[in-house]
């Protein structure tokens, strides 16, 4: 042992905090849905933020996020694009492996259904 080591008994310990960890979750996943270099837009709907409920044992996280989804769309890959980037993110910033995200898609939004645009929906 190097002499200014100090001994890991005597180093104390970190707690990330569940609402540390659920900021994150729903960050990551608000990166996965909007395309890199593209602002929010007048056409975009007025969703909310994308949230986040977690689970911390130890240093394992599971994530449930829920979303506001434009429609019509690929769900399916936004739905793993959002499971991938918060396992990604929340590895990498908060140093917790993610076995599991679960998705659930709580709203579709549509200009056409929500009266925003002209026209008729098909």
């Amino acid at each position: 042992m190097d002499p200014g080591e100090v001994p890991s008994a005597e180093r104390g310990s970190l707690k990330v905090s569940d609402r540390v960890v659920a900021k994150v979750a729903s960050q990551a996943a608000r990166e996965a849905l909007r395309p890199a270099g593209r602002a929010r837009t007048k056409q975009d709907p007025p969703a909310r933020l994308p949230g986040a409920d977690v689970t911390v044992r130890e240093w394992s996280a599971r994530v449930r996020v829920v979303l506001e989804l434009g429609y019509p769309s690929d769900i399916g890959a936004q739905c793993g694009a959002v499971r991938r980037q918060v396992a990604k993110r929340v590895r990498e910033l908060v140093g917790m492996d993610v076995p599991d995200v679960s998705v659930e898609v709580e709203r579709l939004h549509s200009a056409e259904l929500d009266g925003e645009a002209p026209g008729r929906v098909r």
